[in-house]
Protein backbone atom coordinates (compact mmCIF):
# COMPACT_ATOMS: atom_id res chain seq x y z
CA UNK A 1 0.00 0.00 0.00
CA UNK A 2 3.12 2.39 -0.11
CA UNK A 3 2.33 5.59 -1.58
CA UNK A 4 -1.54 4.93 -2.16
CA UNK A 5 -3.50 7.05 -0.96
CA UNK A 6 -7.52 8.50 -1.87
CA UNK A 7 -10.62 6.75 -2.35
CA UNK A 8 -13.03 5.62 -5.10
CA UNK A 9 -16.69 6.06 -4.52
CA UNK A 10 -18.46 4.17 -7.30
CA UNK A 11 -21.96 2.72 -7.52
CA UNK A 12 -25.19 4.47 -6.81
CA UNK A 13 -26.04 7.63 -8.01
CA UNK A 14 -29.54 8.92 -7.00
CA UNK A 15 -31.78 12.08 -7.06
CA UNK A 16 -33.16 12.64 -3.87
CA UNK A 17 -36.41 14.55 -3.81
CA UNK A 18 -36.80 14.91 -0.38
CA UNK A 19 -40.72 15.49 0.45
CA UNK A 20 -41.41 16.21 4.46
CA UNK A 21 -44.95 14.96 5.46
CA UNK A 22 -46.60 15.24 9.15
CA UNK A 23 -47.40 11.73 8.87
CA UNK A 24 -47.93 8.71 7.24
CA UNK A 25 -51.20 8.17 5.34
CA UNK A 26 -53.60 5.31 5.09
CA UNK A 27 -53.80 4.09 1.64
CA UNK A 28 -56.27 6.44 -0.17
CA UNK A 29 -55.99 9.67 2.78
CA UNK A 30 -53.95 12.68 1.45
CA UNK A 31 -51.02 13.98 3.65
CA UNK A 32 -49.74 17.69 2.79
CA UNK A 33 -46.22 17.51 2.03
CA UNK A 34 -44.29 20.65 3.74
CA UNK A 35 -41.08 21.04 2.99
CA UNK A 36 -39.36 19.87 -0.23
CA UNK A 37 -36.00 19.28 -0.89
CA UNK A 38 -33.81 18.02 -3.89
CA UNK A 39 -30.25 16.30 -3.31
CA UNK A 40 -28.01 14.26 -4.58
CA UNK A 41 -28.28 10.21 -2.89
CA UNK A 42 -26.81 6.92 -3.19
CA UNK A 43 -24.18 5.12 -1.63
CA UNK A 44 -21.12 6.56 -3.76
CA UNK A 45 -23.02 9.61 -3.95
CA UNK A 46 -23.64 10.43 -0.19
CA UNK A 47 -19.98 8.87 0.98
CA UNK A 48 -17.98 10.71 -1.25
CA UNK A 49 -20.16 14.12 -0.37
CA UNK A 50 -19.61 13.06 3.69
CA UNK A 51 -16.00 12.34 2.92
CA UNK A 52 -15.61 15.74 1.07
CA UNK A 53 -17.45 18.09 3.68
CA UNK A 54 -15.28 15.95 6.24
CA UNK A 55 -12.88 18.09 4.33
CA UNK A 56 -9.89 15.49 5.29
CA UNK A 57 -7.94 16.52 2.69
CA UNK A 58 -7.82 12.57 0.90
CA UNK A 59 -7.90 12.56 -3.09
CA UNK A 60 -11.68 11.55 -3.98
CA UNK A 61 -12.77 10.40 -6.79
CA UNK A 62 -16.77 9.40 -7.96
CA UNK A 63 -17.74 6.59 -10.43
CA UNK A 64 -20.60 5.78 -11.51
CA UNK A 65 -23.69 6.41 -14.36
CA UNK A 66 -26.24 9.45 -14.54
CA UNK A 67 -28.32 9.94 -17.32
CA UNK A 68 -27.91 12.75 -19.93
CA UNK A 69 -30.17 14.62 -18.31
CA UNK A 70 -31.34 17.60 -16.01
CA UNK A 71 -30.95 15.15 -13.43
CA UNK A 72 -27.27 13.96 -14.68
CA UNK A 73 -26.39 17.69 -14.84
CA UNK A 74 -27.50 18.48 -10.94
CA UNK A 75 -25.17 15.40 -10.07
CA UNK A 76 -22.06 16.85 -11.51
CA UNK A 77 -22.83 20.49 -10.33
CA UNK A 78 -23.30 19.12 -6.79
CA UNK A 79 -19.61 17.26 -7.35
CA UNK A 80 -18.32 20.05 -8.67
CA UNK A 81 -19.37 22.55 -5.75
CA UNK A 82 -17.54 20.19 -3.72
CA UNK A 83 -14.46 20.23 -5.51
CA UNK A 84 -14.96 16.66 -6.71
CA UNK A 85 -13.89 15.24 -10.56
CA UNK A 86 -16.56 13.97 -12.59
CA UNK A 87 -14.80 12.64 -15.58
CA UNK A 88 -15.34 9.28 -14.07
CA UNK A 89 -19.32 9.84 -14.08
CA UNK A 90 -20.64 8.34 -17.19
CA UNK A 91 -23.30 9.52 -19.26
CA UNK A 92 -25.85 6.77 -20.48
CA UNK A 93 -27.65 8.07 -23.04
CA UNK A 94 -31.35 7.78 -23.28
CA UNK A 95 -31.52 6.43 -20.04
CA UNK A 96 -32.79 8.46 -16.87
CA UNK A 97 -30.58 9.37 -13.81
CA UNK A 98 -31.87 7.37 -10.98
CA UNK A 99 -33.99 9.09 -8.67
CA UNK A 100 -35.90 8.48 -5.77
CA UNK A 101 -39.08 10.11 -4.01
CA UNK A 102 -38.25 10.10 -0.58
CA UNK A 103 -41.54 10.55 1.82
CA UNK A 104 -39.74 11.64 5.35
CA UNK A 105 -41.17 12.31 8.84
CA UNK A 106 -39.20 14.03 10.98
CA UNK A 107 -37.99 12.14 14.37
CA UNK A 108 -39.14 8.83 12.66
CA UNK A 109 -37.73 7.05 9.54
CA UNK A 110 -38.44 7.57 5.75
CA UNK A 111 -39.65 5.63 3.02
CA UNK A 112 -37.95 5.61 -0.71
CA UNK A 113 -39.78 4.91 -4.14
CA UNK A 114 -37.12 4.36 -6.32
CA UNK A 115 -36.23 4.30 -10.66
CA UNK A 116 -33.05 2.85 -10.87
CA UNK A 117 -32.28 4.13 -14.17
CA UNK A 118 -28.76 4.81 -15.15
CA UNK A 119 -27.65 2.70 -11.94
CA UNK A 120 -29.44 -0.35 -13.39
CA UNK A 121 -27.42 -0.18 -16.65
CA UNK A 122 -24.15 -0.06 -14.77
CA UNK A 123 -22.13 -2.80 -16.30
CA UNK A 124 -18.69 -4.76 -16.01
CA UNK A 125 -17.92 -2.99 -18.96
CA UNK A 126 -18.15 0.33 -17.37
CA UNK A 127 -14.58 -0.65 -15.05
CA UNK A 128 -12.41 -1.38 -17.17
CA UNK A 129 -8.54 -2.93 -16.33
CA UNK A 130 -7.10 0.76 -16.42
CA UNK A 131 -9.83 1.84 -13.74
CA UNK A 132 -8.22 0.14 -11.29
CA UNK A 133 -3.95 -0.71 -12.33
CA UNK A 134 -3.85 3.49 -13.55
CA UNK A 135 -5.38 4.45 -10.02
CA UNK A 136 -3.13 5.87 -6.99
CA UNK A 137 -6.18 4.94 -4.58
CA UNK A 138 -6.13 3.09 -1.75
CA UNK A 139 -9.72 2.10 -1.35
CA UNK A 140 -12.50 0.89 -3.67
CA UNK A 141 -15.80 1.15 -2.32
CA UNK A 142 -18.91 0.21 -3.88
CA UNK A 143 -22.51 0.82 -2.56
CA UNK A 144 -25.14 -0.40 -2.78
CA UNK A 145 -24.73 -3.86 -3.60
CA UNK A 146 -28.05 -5.29 -4.36
CA UNK A 147 -29.25 -1.81 -5.98
CA UNK A 148 -26.96 -2.46 -9.00
CA UNK A 149 -29.20 -4.36 -11.27
CA UNK A 150 -26.52 -5.58 -14.31
CA UNK A 151 -23.79 -5.76 -11.52
CA UNK A 152 -26.21 -7.75 -9.18
CA UNK A 153 -27.25 -10.06 -11.86
CA UNK A 154 -26.07 -13.78 -11.61
CA UNK A 155 -25.03 -15.14 -14.82
CA UNK A 156 -24.61 -18.95 -15.74
CA UNK A 157 -21.63 -19.36 -14.39
CA UNK A 158 -22.67 -18.52 -10.55
CA UNK A 159 -20.99 -15.25 -10.66
CA UNK A 160 -22.20 -11.41 -10.91
CA UNK A 161 -20.37 -8.26 -12.40
CA UNK A 162 -20.04 -6.28 -9.46
CA UNK A 163 -18.30 -9.64 -8.00
CA UNK A 164 -15.79 -9.40 -10.89
CA UNK A 165 -15.36 -5.67 -10.16
CA UNK A 166 -14.13 -6.75 -6.55
CA UNK A 167 -12.09 -8.78 -7.89
CA UNK A 168 -9.96 -6.65 -10.56
CA UNK A 169 -10.22 -3.68 -7.62
CA UNK A 170 -8.58 -6.17 -5.26
CA UNK A 171 -5.78 -7.64 -7.89
CA UNK A 172 -4.83 -4.05 -8.35
CA UNK A 173 -4.26 -3.24 -4.79
CA UNK A 174 -6.91 -1.64 -3.51
CA UNK A 175 -8.91 -2.53 -0.35
CA UNK A 176 -12.62 -3.29 -1.05
CA UNK A 177 -15.30 -1.89 0.92
CA UNK A 178 -18.85 -2.55 0.13
CA UNK A 179 -22.49 -1.49 1.85
CA UNK A 180 -25.72 -2.75 1.34
CA UNK A 181 -28.95 -1.73 0.72
CA UNK A 182 -32.33 -2.23 3.34
CA UNK A 183 -34.44 -3.36 -0.11
CA UNK A 184 -36.03 -6.16 -1.08
CA UNK A 185 -34.04 -8.60 -3.54
CA UNK A 186 -34.66 -12.16 -4.49
CA UNK A 187 -31.64 -13.08 -4.86
CA UNK A 188 -30.23 -10.96 -1.97
CA UNK A 189 -28.20 -13.38 -0.11
CA UNK A 190 -26.90 -14.90 -2.91
CA UNK A 191 -25.77 -11.66 -4.07
CA UNK A 192 -23.93 -11.06 -1.30
CA UNK A 193 -22.34 -14.63 -0.90
CA UNK A 194 -21.03 -14.36 -4.60
CA UNK A 195 -19.31 -10.86 -3.47
CA UNK A 196 -18.08 -11.60 -0.38
CA UNK A 197 -14.50 -13.51 -1.21
CA UNK A 198 -13.50 -10.57 -2.83
CA UNK A 199 -14.70 -7.83 -0.16
CA UNK A 200 -12.78 -6.71 2.54
CA UNK A 201 -14.98 -4.42 4.71
CA UNK A 202 -18.68 -5.33 4.35
CA UNK A 203 -20.63 -2.01 5.87
CA UNK A 204 -24.06 -3.32 6.74
CA UNK A 205 -27.45 -2.21 8.96
CA UNK A 206 -29.30 -4.85 11.01
CA UNK A 207 -32.20 -5.16 8.65
CA UNK A 208 -29.19 -6.36 5.99
CA UNK A 209 -27.33 -8.64 8.12
CA UNK A 210 -30.38 -10.42 8.71
CA UNK A 211 -31.60 -10.61 4.86
CA UNK A 212 -27.49 -11.31 4.13
CA UNK A 213 -27.75 -14.61 6.36
CA UNK A 214 -31.64 -15.90 5.60
CA UNK A 215 -32.89 -14.64 8.80
CA UNK A 216 -36.66 -14.58 8.05
CA UNK A 217 -38.15 -13.00 11.07
CA UNK A 218 -41.00 -10.23 11.46
CA UNK A 219 -40.86 -6.72 12.42
CA UNK A 220 -41.12 -7.43 15.79
CA UNK A 221 -37.93 -9.95 15.88
CA UNK A 222 -36.12 -7.67 13.33
CA UNK A 223 -36.53 -4.91 15.95
CA UNK A 224 -34.99 -7.46 18.76
CA UNK A 225 -31.76 -7.47 17.25
CA UNK A 226 -31.43 -3.79 17.99
CA UNK A 227 -31.34 -5.28 22.01
CA UNK A 228 -29.11 -8.35 20.68
CA UNK A 229 -26.08 -7.64 19.53
CA UNK A 230 -25.08 -11.24 19.82
CA UNK A 231 -27.19 -12.24 17.10
CA UNK A 232 -25.69 -9.89 15.31
CA UNK A 233 -22.29 -10.79 16.03
CA UNK A 234 -23.67 -14.48 14.58
CA UNK A 235 -24.85 -12.89 11.61
CA UNK A 236 -21.50 -11.30 10.69
CA UNK A 237 -19.85 -14.52 11.70
CA UNK A 238 -21.68 -16.41 8.87
CA UNK A 239 -20.44 -13.60 6.28
CA UNK A 240 -17.00 -14.02 8.00
CA UNK A 241 -17.31 -17.43 7.25
CA UNK A 242 -18.69 -16.89 2.99
CA UNK A 243 -15.23 -15.13 2.63
CA UNK A 244 -14.97 -11.60 3.68
CA UNK A 245 -11.82 -10.87 4.18
CA UNK A 246 -10.61 -8.31 7.38
CA UNK A 247 -13.96 -7.28 9.05
CA UNK A 248 -18.14 -7.01 9.09
CA UNK A 249 -19.14 -3.88 10.09
CA UNK A 250 -22.93 -3.55 11.63
CA UNK A 251 -24.26 0.07 12.52
CA UNK A 252 -27.36 0.37 14.10
CA UNK A 253 -29.37 3.37 15.91
CA UNK A 254 -28.18 2.11 19.33
CA UNK A 255 -24.77 0.47 18.56
CA UNK A 256 -22.02 -0.65 16.28
CA UNK A 257 -20.09 -3.86 16.12
CA UNK A 258 -16.50 -5.00 14.57
CA UNK A 259 -16.40 -8.42 13.95
CA UNK A 260 -13.34 -9.32 12.37
CA UNK A 261 -12.10 -12.32 10.48
CA UNK A 262 -9.65 -12.26 12.64
CA UNK A 263 -11.55 -12.97 15.83
CA UNK A 264 -11.47 -9.24 17.11
CA UNK A 265 -14.62 -7.99 18.65
CA UNK A 266 -15.99 -4.63 19.43
CA UNK A 267 -19.09 -2.35 19.73
CA UNK A 268 -19.42 1.12 20.15
CA UNK A 269 -22.51 2.37 21.88
CA UNK A 270 -24.37 5.41 20.19
CA UNK A 271 -25.11 8.48 21.77
CA UNK A 272 -28.62 8.99 21.62
CA UNK A 273 -29.65 12.45 20.24
CA UNK A 274 -33.35 14.07 21.34
CA UNK A 275 -36.04 13.80 18.91
CA UNK A 276 -35.92 17.89 18.18
CA UNK A 277 -32.35 17.19 17.42
CA UNK A 278 -32.87 14.45 14.45
CA UNK A 279 -34.73 16.17 11.16
CA UNK A 280 -34.07 13.44 9.18
CA UNK A 281 -32.62 9.38 9.13
CA UNK A 282 -31.67 10.43 5.62
CA UNK A 283 -28.26 9.16 5.03
CA UNK A 284 -27.02 8.13 8.29
CA UNK A 285 -25.72 4.85 7.50
CA UNK A 286 -24.07 6.24 4.19
CA UNK A 287 -22.66 9.21 6.68
CA UNK A 288 -21.08 6.14 8.99
CA UNK A 289 -19.82 4.38 6.13
CA UNK A 290 -18.25 7.68 5.22
CA UNK A 291 -15.60 8.03 8.65
CA UNK A 292 -15.64 4.22 8.81
CA UNK A 293 -13.38 4.66 5.54
CA UNK A 294 -11.07 7.44 6.04
CA UNK A 295 -10.67 5.55 9.55
CA UNK A 296 -9.45 2.58 7.86
CA UNK A 297 -7.36 4.59 5.19
CA UNK A 298 -5.93 6.10 7.73
CA UNK A 299 -4.94 2.51 9.48
CA UNK A 300 -6.87 3.98 13.01
CA UNK A 301 -7.84 1.29 15.28
CA UNK A 302 -11.40 -0.75 15.29
CA UNK A 303 -12.27 1.43 18.55
CA UNK A 304 -11.84 4.56 16.74
CA UNK A 305 -13.25 3.65 13.95
CA UNK A 306 -16.33 2.98 15.22
CA UNK A 307 -16.71 6.01 17.01
CA UNK A 308 -15.94 8.10 14.40
CA UNK A 309 -18.65 6.36 11.92
CA UNK A 310 -21.12 6.79 14.83
CA UNK A 311 -20.25 10.78 15.19
CA UNK A 312 -20.93 11.11 11.21
CA UNK A 313 -24.21 9.48 11.49
CA UNK A 314 -24.79 11.28 14.35
CA UNK A 315 -23.92 15.00 12.53
CA UNK A 316 -25.95 13.48 9.10
CA UNK A 317 -29.25 13.04 11.70
CA UNK A 318 -29.43 17.20 12.11
CA UNK A 319 -29.64 17.73 8.28
CA UNK A 320 -32.52 17.56 6.20
CA UNK A 321 -30.45 16.13 3.65
CA UNK A 322 -27.92 13.10 3.81
CA UNK A 323 -25.09 15.43 4.05
CA UNK A 324 -25.78 19.25 5.15
CA UNK A 325 -25.02 18.74 8.47
CA UNK A 326 -21.70 16.81 8.44
CA UNK A 327 -19.05 19.70 9.47
CA UNK A 328 -15.15 18.83 9.05
CA UNK A 329 -13.77 16.53 10.58
CA UNK A 330 -12.08 19.04 12.63
CA UNK A 331 -14.97 20.46 14.31
CA UNK A 332 -17.09 16.67 14.08
CA UNK A 333 -16.43 16.01 17.95
CA UNK A 334 -17.75 19.09 18.85
CA UNK A 335 -21.11 18.59 17.34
Amino acid sequence: MTGRSGIICAGNWIIDLVHDIEHWPAESDLVRIGQQTRSMGGGAANVVAALAKLETGLPLWPMGAVGDDEFGAFVRTQCQALGLPTSQLLAKAGVATAHTHVMSVAGRSRTFFYQGGANDALRFEDFPTGTFSTTQARIFYLGYLTLLAQLDAVDVSGMTDAARVLQRARKAGLITCVDLVSGQHPDFRRIVEIAAPHIDYLILNETEAARATGFDGSAESLADLLNNPATLRKMADLLIGKGIGQAVVVHCPKFALWVGADGSRHQADVTPLSKDQIVSHLGAGDAFGAGLLFALHEGWSQENALALGNMAAGASLKGITANSAIPPLSTLSNQ
